[in-house]
Formats: C-alpha cells, sequence, structure tokens
C-alpha cells in the first residue's frame, strides 16, 4: 500500500514539474558575444504593449507555457537570480518576458498561479561583456489591468521613467508596463555615487478605490558575492497618486 501511494505521489510530483515549461532561455552554456541585445520600446504613451518586441533577441528573453493556468487572471511567479515578481499568463498559458542577462551564472524558475507546478532552470553565460547592472531597482504591484509607473531620480538630477527611459549617465528603463503587476526594472552597469530617489506613480486603471500594493526592490552588485537587496512596499489608491518609496545611497 505505501509503494503504490509512493507511485502515485512521485508521478504527481512528475507532472507537476511538466506542467511548466521554460522555452527560453535553455540550460547549460551558452555566449551571446556579436549579439546586439535589446529590451526597450518606443516611447509612446500611453504604450500600446508593453509585451516583447517582434525582433526581440532570444538572449533577452523568457518564454513558456503554462499548461494547466486557470483562466482568473492570477499571475504565476517569476523569481530570477533569486528576485520573485509576478507573472502575467497569456490566456492560452503563454508568458514572454524580455530580461538582460549578466555574465556568470543565472537562474529562472517559473510557477504557476496556484505555485503547486514549477519549472527552474540555470545557465552559464560565458559572454564577460555581457551587461551586468550594478545597480537594479524593480517595481511590480498586485493588482491586473492597472498601471503604474517607476521613477528613478539619480544623484546629477536625471530624471527616468517612461517618457525618458535612457539617461545620459547609463541608468536605464526596460519596458513601460501599462497592463498590471509588472515588472518595470531600472538597471545601470556603473551607477554614479550619491543619493537615489525611488517614486511610484499610478498613473491610471484599475478598480476605483481599491488598494494596489507596489512592491519595490533594490539591488546592488547583483549576482556577486557582496550583493545586496533591499524590499518596500507603498499603497496606492488613487489615479494621480505619486509616492516618494525609497532614498538610498550608493557609494
Amino acid at each position: 500500500m505505501i509503494n503504490i501511494f509512493f507511485i502515485f505521489f512521485a508521478s504527481m510530483m512528475v507532472f507537476a514539474e511538466d506542467d511548466v515549461s521554460i522555452s527560453i532561455p535553455k540550460s547549460g552554456w551558452r555566449n551571446s558575444s556579436g549579439e546586439q541585445l535589446n529590451v526597450s520600446q518606443p516611447v509612446n504613451y500611453p504604450a500600446v504593449s508593453s509585451e516583447v518586441n517582434e525582433d526581440q533577441n532570444a538572449y533577452a528573453l523568457i518564454k513558456g507555457e503554462i499548461y494547466s493556468s486557470p483562466k482568473d487572471s492570477k499571475p504565476g511567479t517569476l523569481i530570477v537570480n533569486g528576485i520573485p515578481m509576478p507573472l502575467k499568463i497569456g490566456e492560452s498559458g503563454d508568458f514572454q518576458r524580455p530580461y538582460l542577462f549578466g555574465p556568470g551564472s543565472n537562474n529562472v524558475e517559473v510557477r504557476d498561479p496556484s505555485r503547486v507546478s514549477r519549472k527552474r532552470i540555470q545557465f552559464f553565460e560565458s559572454n564577460q561583456l555581457a551587461k551586468q547592472s550594478k545597480l537594479t531597482v524593480l517595481m511590480s504591484w498586485d493588482s491586473d489591468n492597472t498601471d503604474l509607473d517607476l521613477h528613478i531620480i539619480s544623484p546629477d538630477g536625471e530624471h527616468t521613467y517612461y517618457g525618458d527611459k535612457t539617461a545620459k549617465n547609463g541608468g536605464s528603463l526596460d519596458v513601460d508596463v501599462t497592463t498590471g503587476y509588472g515588472p518595470e526594472i531600472y538597471s545601470s552597469p556603473a551607477p554614479i555615487k550619491g543619493r537615489y530617489l525611488v517614486y511610484a506613480n499610478y498613473y491610471g486603471s484599475g478598480p476605483s478605490g481599491e488598494i494596489t500594493v507596489a512592491t519595490i526592490t533594490v539591488i546592488t552588485n547583483q549576482n556577486n558575492p557582496d550583493e545586496k537587496v533591499q524590499t518596500m512596499v507603498t499603497s496606492m489608491r488613487t489615479a494621480g497618486e505619486l509616492n516618494f518609496v525609497y532614498a538610498f545611497d550608493v557609494k
């Protein structure tokens, strides 16, 4: 009887693993040298789409499918190098998200909305010239069909947001997510020293009067022994609301 139960339980675990697939990136060894990697989208507001451009390079992409995803609009979970974020799932269970990976070991995990089924892959990026973010600010939120915007003020006064995604100091915002959950990601390969200010703006959409909770994660020296991760939350209710979230120093 015990053996029968064990076999049944093991088969369910295999099914759960097979219920989620990650087609890009692949596990193993890769080298993106010679590739033009880009996750930016044209500055049009409101954005036509926060999804992947048609010509998006596969080396800067996360893509896959959750086969038995419920059709209740709940997000899955995407975890990149230990940092969790919500993952919007299409009606057919597909998902895709632009993402720039740095050199060295990277891991990606996807969990279905119930968090029962998951898939995890690990790969090594051997291109030592690949962009490695020394500073990453990631904002996600807990409601669908809601448009929140991440705003970063760097020490030199540059304001990076959906209307001006690339700063002269090298910092940049990847994509403008207007359809819920996020994430929006600000990154800089060589952040200038000084104080950074983080704001969250409730641009619009979403059920009136309901609270949307935004989670902001600041990562310095990602994928290095001295990596530091700080997480804050802020509650937003009204379109037009602008919340100061956090101030931090880069030394």
